[in-house]
C-alpha cells in the first residue's frame, strides 16, 4: 500500500525540494516586500515600523521623480534593446559561417560579458573622462568638439546605452548563432535553385525562421535591461541631477540613502508589476509567432 502511494506520487516527491527552494528564495522575499510596503520604516531599532496602508503607493504615484525614473528606465531600455537586437542578429549571421579563427573570434566576442558590470562601468568612466578620456581624444582627432558624456543631462542616457550595447550585444549574438545552427537547409537549397540572393534569403528565410529565437533573446535581455543597476550606479550614481536615475537606482537611493524602507518596498512592487506585465506581453507575442509559424 505504501509503495503504491509512492509510485503514484513520485513525480511530486521529486519536484518538492525544488518547489520549496523556489518558495524560500522568491515567494517569501516577495511576500515580505509586499508586507513592508504597507509600513513606514527607517530601519531604526528605536522607531518600530508604522502601518500606513496604501500611503506609500499613493505618494509614489503622485511623485514626479517616480514618473521621471519610469520614463528614464524605458528611455534607456528601448533604444538599447533595439540596437542590441539588430547588431546581435547581424553579428550572428556574419559569424555563423566557417572561417579561419572562428572559435577565437567567438571567444573574444564573449569577453565583455564575462567582466563584472562594475568593472565595465569603471573602465567606461575612464573612457568618458572629459579631459583625457579616449572618447573625447577620438572626437578631437576627428576635428569635433569634446562632449561631457556622463556629465551632461541630455547626453548621459545615450552614453549609458553605448556601454550596455557594447557589453551585451554579444549575448544576443550567441543566442542567435545557436538558433542558426538549428535551421533546416532545404529552404536555402530551394532558394538557390530559384536564384535568390543572399539578402533575399536573409529577409525571407532566415529572419522568419529565427523569430522565436530572437524573441527569446529579447525577453531575456529586456528583463536585464529594465533592472540594470551596477553599470549606472558605478558611473553616474543616478546623476547628474537625477538624469540617469532609473527605477532600480531610485529603489537603492530610497532604501540605503534615505532609509525609507516602506517607500522603497512599494517602489519595488510597482517595478515588479511593470516587469511582469512586459514579460507576459513578450511571451504572448512569442506564442502567437510560434502559432503563426
Amino acid at each position: 500500500m505504501g509503495y503504491g502511494w509512492l509510485d503514484r506520487n513520485m513525480k511530486w516527491i521529486f519536484i518538492m525540494p525544488a518547489a520549496l527552494f523556489i518558495v524560500l528564495i522568491i515567494a517569501f522575499p516577495l511576500a515580505y516586500t509586499v508586507h513592508i510596503s504597507f509600513y513606514e520604516w527607517s530601519m531604526s531599532a528605536i522607531t518600530p515600523p508604522r502601518w500606513v496602508g496604501l500611503d506609500n503607493y499613493a505618494a509614489l504615484l503622485a511623485d514626479e521623480r517616480f514618473w521621471g525614473s519610469v520614463w528614464r528606465t524605458f528611455y534607456f531600455t528601448v533604444p538599447a534593446i533595439v540596437l542590441e537586437t539588430v547588431l546581435g542578429v547581424l553579428i550572428a549571421v556574419l559569424f555563423s559561417r566557417d572561417f579561419i579563427g572562428a572559435k577565437w573570434v567567438k571567444t573574444f566576442l564573449m569577453l565583455p560579458m564575462v567582466a563584472t558590470p562594475v568593472a565595465i562601468g569603471l573602465i567606461w568612466l575612464l573612457i568618458y573622462e572629459p579631459s583625457i578620456g579616449l572618447a573625447n581624444q577620438l572626437l578631437r582627432t576627428l576635428g569635433m568638439k569634446p562632449l561631457a558624456w556622463l556629465g551632461a543631462v541630455d547626453q548621459v542616457i545615450p552614453s549609458l546605452i553605448v556601454i550596455d550595447v557594447w557589453e551585451w550585444t554579444p549575448m544576443i549574438a550567441l543566442i542567435v548563432i545557436a538558433g542558426l545552427t538549428t535551421l533546416p537547409s532545404e529552404p536555402y537549397e530551394s532558394a538557390d535553385v530559384d536564384g535568390a540572393t543572399s539578402f533575399q534569403k536573409f529577409i525571407h528565410i532566415t529572419l522568419p525562421m529565427l523569430r522565436p529565437t530572437i524573441i527569446v533573446a529579447v525577453v531575456l535581455r529586456m528583463i536585464d535591461l529594465l533592472k540594470t543597476f551596477d553599470t549606472i550606479y558605478s558611473t553616474t550614481q543616478g546623476g547628474p541631477n537625477f538624469a540617469s536615475e532609473t527605477l532600480n537606482v531610485m529603489v537603492y537611493t530610497q532604501a540605503f540613502q534615505y532609509f525609507k524602507l516602506g517607500a522603497a518596498s512599494s517602489l519595488l512592487i510597482l517595478f515588479f508589476a511593470i516587469i511582469m506585465f512586459i514579460v507576459l506581453l513578450l511571451i504572448s507575442i512569442r506564442k502567437r509567432v510560434g502559432e503563426a509559424g
